[in-house]
């Protein structure tokens, strides 16, 4: 059977910006969903009564099924045609969102977020792949910039809308959008034009198996840190190894099997076989300083979204519509500096963008572990956010155009997939390990408190149970205290040092991201020292 492949596109063409539309709106599709599962939260925890870690499962697992995926879906895209495979993981990401909107438990929202997932792990190379396909030049440069600039964009979008509808109606009717743009993106999937697909194309399932297996592992490890025990298993573990947390066992078992993975594609490619991934777009030390400083980015952006919804939603007690507030200024600064971004190129070559962008995230997360307070709206707090947003945007658009314009066209696919990996499973790692981090230092905090409290006697600890602290509002400890024999003034007393820990906490909380910010300046500092003008043929 012949190749059948799609009509050339020379390079003076230019097409239509009507499919692009399409492909736009998937990226938005897939990003407004994840923005909108923070704000989501606060209904979650409340319709289904579970804690917010639990509810964050759904960020947690949506991120482990892309990045466990999407390798074997860019595989399937250029086997079964980009276009076609395309139209159907829009039909299947709709039915993830009806599953959000009618879930009756919380496990109905996991698994709908999941199904998500599996979707948007063909749907991230396939936005690379059919730019590729559909557009040249100039323009290809300009949609591929787009796909930043939806990004952000969705998730403002995401944060005004959703935490309106969250407020006025309820969470579930934030899926809605989604199911909507679903439709709109699979009506305008028909302009696009791609090649027919190659079944000569064969699917490596020993690596995809071990690539899946890896991230599943070391998500779930990172993510039950907390809860399984750090080292030795705690009660709430579901199994222990020889005594030891499953949590950490996971993490090195995940490590082993991603370097099998990476064994197992050298191979294949020193035998001249097709491999999963072509290890080829990360042949230059910049082109992996840039898939290290994704990593990092987007897993920094994933722990401000959850941290601050959770605080102000379920802490604070507050409306959806409250951090959608609170979060407008860091998204809005996110999608016009995604934007205008590329306007610099042209001046500054992306090492330095990089390094000033990593500066400004460090300066920001250390200003905001010092001036936030229990109120979101104060100045100091809206600057911080503003700067870090600042940072964050330029660094989101920089890093994916390093690695798109330094691979060639016909990686396109594996450059999606690799793009669809890092920012997942550093989606899933930030939130996890964030959460992990803070009801860790959160229980610690607490239980020292309480020992230091005189008002607070150990009869009265022993009652609650401080080995399972988690993020409660005020009004929740008032009537959890009210089962206990606690007295007026000593149900004052734990309501104020919870207030106080949990600020602790969340100051804590900003200093590690700040850390880790900083050592970001190392991978951001091999980036390529060149200008868009001056990339190597």
């Amino acid at each position: 059977m012949s190749h059948v492949t799609a009509p050339p596109i020379s390079v003076a063409e230019r097409r239509s910006w009507g499919p692009m539309v399409g492909l736009f709106l998937a990226q938005v599709l897939m990003s407004f969903n994840v923005a909108a599962l923070p704000i989501s939260l606060g209904g979650m925890v409340e319709d289904f009564g579970v804690p917010p870690t639990v509810a964050s499962t759904t960020i947690v697992m949506y991120g482990v099924a892309v990045a466990a995926f999407v390798m074997t879906g860019a595989k399937l895209g250029q086997r079964l045609g980009w276009v076609a495979i395309f139209r159907v993981v829009i039909i299947v990401f709709a039915a993830s969102s009806l599953m959000m909107i009618l879930s009756p438990t919380v496990g109905w929202a996991i698994a709908g977020q999941v199904l998500a997932g599996v979707a948007a792990a063909i749907i991230v190379p396939a936005l690379v792949a059919l730019i590729a396909e559909n557009y040249r030049g100039e323009q290809q440069a300009t949609a591929v910039g787009s796909l930043g600039s939806a990004r952000a964009f969705s998730g403002m979008s995401a944060f005004l809308i959703g935490g309106t509808l969250g407020t006025l109606v309820g969470w579930r009717p934030i899926f809605m959008i989604t199911l909507g743009i679903a439709a709109a993106v699979f009506i305008l999937s028909f302009g696009l034009r791609s090649d027919t697909g190659d079944p000569r194309v064969r699917i490596d399932l020993l690596a995809s198996g071990l690539i899946g297996a890896a991230i599943v592992l070391l998500t779930l490890g990172f993510n039950n840190l907390n809860g399984w025990g750090l080292l030795f298993a705690s009660e709430s573990a579901p199994f222990s190894v020889a005594g030891l947390s499953p949590a950490p066992v996971f993490v090195v078992v995940g490590i082993i099997l991603g370097q099998l993975f990476f064994l197992r594609t050298r191979q294949r490619k020193a035998q001249g076989r097709v491999p999963l991934v072509d290890l080829d777009v990360l042949r230059h030390p910049t082109e992996r300083a840039a898939v290290y400083a994704m990593f990092v980015i987007v897993a920094m952006e994933a722990a401000v979204n959850f941290t601050v919804p959770t605080y102000i939603q379920v802490v604070q007690g507050r409306t959806p519509f409250d951090t959608s507030l609170a979060m407008m200024p860091f998204n809005l600064t996110v999608f016009l500096t995604a934007t205008l971004i590329v306007r610099f190129y042209k001046r500054y070559p992306p090492r330095t963008i990089a390094l000033f962008a990593f500066g400004l995230t460090t300066a920001a997360l250390l200003w905001l572990a010092f001036v936030v307070t229990n109120n979101w709206e104060t100045f100091p707090t809206i600057l911080g956010l503003i700067v870090f947003g600042i940072g964050q945007g330029a660094l989101v658009t920089l890093v994916f155009n390093v690695l798109v314009t330094s691979a060639p066209k016909e990686l396109a696919g594996d450059v999606g997939s690799l793009r669809g990996t890092t920012q997942n499973l550093a989606s899933a790692v930030g939130t996890a390990v964030m959460g992990a981090m803070l009801v860790t230092t959160l229980s610690v905090g607490v239980a020292q408190a309480v020992e230091e409290q005189p008002d607070l006697p150990p009869a009265l600890a022993a009652q609650v149970d401080l080995g399972n602290v988690n993020f409660i509002s005020n009004d929740d400890l008032r009537e959890a205290l009210a089962e206990t024999t606690a007295t007026p003034e000593q149900v004052d007393a734990a309501v104020a040092l919870n207030e106080e820990q949990r600020l602790r906490t969340l100051k804590l909380g900003f200093l590690f991201l700040a850390g880790i910010s900083a050592v970001a300046a190392l991978p951001a500092s091999r980036l390529p020292k060149y200008r868009p003008e001056e990339i190597p043929e």
